[in-house]
Protein backbone atom coordinates (compact mmCIF):
# COMPACT_ATOMS: atom_id res chain seq x y z
CA UNK A 1 0.00 0.00 0.00
CA UNK A 2 1.12 3.56 -0.50
CA UNK A 3 2.28 6.00 2.37
CA UNK A 4 -0.89 8.54 1.17
CA UNK A 5 -3.72 5.42 1.17
CA UNK A 6 -2.42 4.55 4.83
CA UNK A 7 -2.20 8.36 5.92
CA UNK A 8 -5.98 8.54 4.69
CA UNK A 9 -7.06 5.68 6.74
CA UNK A 10 -5.00 7.00 9.88
CA UNK A 11 -6.96 9.87 9.40
CA UNK A 12 -10.17 8.38 9.03
CA UNK A 13 -9.49 6.41 12.42
CA UNK A 14 -8.81 9.41 14.54
CA UNK A 15 -11.13 11.08 13.82
CA UNK A 16 -13.10 12.85 16.81
CA UNK A 17 -17.01 11.92 16.78
CA UNK A 18 -18.72 15.18 16.40
CA UNK A 19 -20.70 16.64 19.92
CA UNK A 20 -24.63 16.77 19.90
CA UNK A 21 -25.13 20.28 18.78
CA UNK A 22 -27.91 21.97 21.22
CA UNK A 23 -29.14 26.15 19.75
CA UNK A 24 -31.06 28.04 22.03
CA UNK A 25 -34.23 30.01 20.81
CA UNK A 26 -33.53 33.40 20.18
CA UNK A 27 -36.69 34.28 21.31
CA UNK A 28 -39.49 32.05 23.42
CA UNK A 29 -42.77 32.12 22.62
CA UNK A 30 -44.78 31.70 25.16
CA UNK A 31 -48.28 33.40 24.26
CA UNK A 32 -50.93 30.94 22.16
CA UNK A 33 -52.38 33.27 19.42
CA UNK A 34 -56.26 32.62 19.10
CA UNK A 35 -56.68 32.13 15.23
CA UNK A 36 -60.32 32.97 14.34
CA UNK A 37 -61.52 30.51 11.64
CA UNK A 38 -65.23 32.13 11.46
CA UNK A 39 -66.38 28.41 12.63
CA UNK A 40 -66.77 28.72 16.25
CA UNK A 41 -70.37 29.30 16.48
CA UNK A 42 -70.69 25.93 13.75
CA UNK A 43 -71.44 22.31 14.66
CA UNK A 44 -70.01 20.21 11.79
CA UNK A 45 -73.08 17.48 10.54
CA UNK A 46 -70.65 16.13 8.18
CA UNK A 47 -66.72 15.14 6.96
CA UNK A 48 -65.43 13.30 4.39
CA UNK A 49 -62.14 13.63 2.03
CA UNK A 50 -63.21 14.80 -1.41
CA UNK A 51 -61.58 16.17 -4.60
CA UNK A 52 -63.65 19.44 -5.94
CA UNK A 53 -63.19 21.13 -9.31
CA UNK A 54 -64.98 24.26 -10.88
CA UNK A 55 -66.14 24.50 -14.16
CA UNK A 56 -64.21 26.89 -16.37
CA UNK A 57 -66.94 28.57 -18.86
CA UNK A 58 -64.21 30.54 -20.69
CA UNK A 59 -62.30 27.43 -21.37
CA UNK A 60 -64.90 24.88 -21.35
CA UNK A 61 -63.36 22.71 -18.94
CA UNK A 62 -62.87 21.22 -15.28
CA UNK A 63 -59.93 22.89 -13.50
CA UNK A 64 -59.60 20.96 -9.92
CA UNK A 65 -59.69 23.50 -7.12
CA UNK A 66 -58.42 21.15 -4.14
CA UNK A 67 -58.41 18.32 -2.15
CA UNK A 68 -58.91 17.80 1.51
CA UNK A 69 -62.49 17.53 3.99
CA UNK A 70 -65.50 19.13 2.52
CA UNK A 71 -67.37 19.28 5.58
CA UNK A 72 -71.08 20.74 5.82
CA UNK A 73 -71.47 23.37 8.91
CA UNK A 74 -74.37 24.34 10.76
CA UNK A 75 -75.01 27.46 12.73
CA UNK A 76 -75.58 27.50 15.94
CA UNK A 77 -77.76 30.27 16.20
CA UNK A 78 -79.78 31.25 12.42
CA UNK A 79 -79.49 26.83 11.93
CA UNK A 80 -78.35 27.85 8.29
CA UNK A 81 -75.66 25.14 6.83
CA UNK A 82 -73.03 25.87 4.65
CA UNK A 83 -70.61 23.65 3.03
CA UNK A 84 -66.88 24.69 3.37
CA UNK A 85 -64.03 22.83 1.94
CA UNK A 86 -60.26 23.43 2.90
CA UNK A 87 -57.09 22.33 0.68
CA UNK A 88 -55.19 20.08 2.71
CA UNK A 89 -51.43 21.07 3.99
CA UNK A 90 -52.36 25.28 3.34
CA UNK A 91 -56.09 24.82 4.77
CA UNK A 92 -56.92 27.10 1.98
CA UNK A 93 -60.91 27.58 1.60
CA UNK A 94 -62.06 26.26 -1.87
CA UNK A 95 -65.52 26.22 -1.53
CA UNK A 96 -67.27 28.09 0.62
CA UNK A 97 -71.42 28.86 0.43
CA UNK A 98 -74.66 28.58 1.65
CA UNK A 99 -77.10 25.26 0.82
CA UNK A 100 -79.81 27.43 -0.83
CA UNK A 101 -82.97 25.09 -1.46
CA UNK A 102 -82.79 25.80 -4.99
CA UNK A 103 -79.71 24.11 -5.36
CA UNK A 104 -79.92 20.33 -6.90
CA UNK A 105 -77.21 17.81 -6.87
CA UNK A 106 -76.86 15.85 -9.76
CA UNK A 107 -74.99 12.98 -10.61
CA UNK A 108 -71.91 13.39 -12.69
CA UNK A 109 -71.91 11.92 -16.16
CA UNK A 110 -69.59 8.77 -16.06
CA UNK A 111 -69.27 8.20 -12.55
CA UNK A 112 -71.66 6.73 -9.71
CA UNK A 113 -69.05 8.85 -7.25
CA UNK A 114 -69.26 12.27 -8.43
CA UNK A 115 -72.02 15.19 -7.62
CA UNK A 116 -72.50 18.36 -9.37
CA UNK A 117 -74.24 21.86 -8.53
CA UNK A 118 -74.76 25.20 -8.88
CA UNK A 119 -73.33 27.48 -6.23
CA UNK A 120 -75.13 31.19 -6.65
CA UNK A 121 -72.65 33.14 -3.94
CA UNK A 122 -69.29 30.95 -3.68
CA UNK A 123 -66.96 33.04 -1.43
CA UNK A 124 -63.94 31.09 -1.31
CA UNK A 125 -62.40 33.73 -3.52
CA UNK A 126 -63.07 36.66 -1.78
CA UNK A 127 -65.94 38.17 -3.26
CA UNK A 128 -69.63 36.24 -4.11
CA UNK A 129 -69.22 34.49 -7.53
CA UNK A 130 -71.40 32.06 -9.49
CA UNK A 131 -69.69 28.66 -9.64
CA UNK A 132 -70.18 25.24 -11.22
CA UNK A 133 -68.60 22.79 -9.08
CA UNK A 134 -68.54 19.00 -9.01
CA UNK A 135 -66.88 16.97 -5.88
CA UNK A 136 -65.24 13.03 -6.56
CA UNK A 137 -65.16 10.78 -4.10
CA UNK A 138 -63.01 7.77 -2.70
CA UNK A 139 -66.21 5.47 -3.76
CA UNK A 140 -70.00 5.65 -5.04
CA UNK A 141 -70.97 4.50 -0.67
CA UNK A 142 -69.52 7.91 -0.24
CA UNK A 143 -70.48 10.22 -2.53
CA UNK A 144 -74.11 7.94 -1.60
CA UNK A 145 -73.43 9.87 2.20
CA UNK A 146 -72.50 13.29 0.75
CA UNK A 147 -75.94 13.28 -1.18
CA UNK A 148 -77.96 12.56 1.63
CA UNK A 149 -76.35 15.24 4.01
CA UNK A 150 -76.09 17.59 1.42
CA UNK A 151 -80.31 16.84 1.09
CA UNK A 152 -80.82 16.81 4.53
CA UNK A 153 -78.72 20.24 4.92
CA UNK A 154 -80.98 21.74 1.87
CA UNK A 155 -84.39 20.83 3.63
CA UNK A 156 -83.43 21.82 6.96
CA UNK A 157 -81.83 25.78 5.07
CA UNK A 158 -85.03 25.98 3.51
CA UNK A 159 -87.31 25.74 6.57
CA UNK A 160 -84.89 28.04 8.50
CA UNK A 161 -85.40 30.95 5.80
CA UNK A 162 -89.14 30.44 5.49
CA UNK A 163 -89.02 31.47 9.31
Amino acid sequence: MSLLVLLRRRRREEAPESPEVHFEPVIRLTEKVETKTNEELEEQSFKMRAKLFRFDPTSKEWKERGTGDVRLLRHTENNKTRLVMRRDKTLKVCANHYIVPDMKLSPNVGSDRSWVWNATADVSEGEPEAATLAIRFANSENANLFKDAFEKARAENEKAISQ
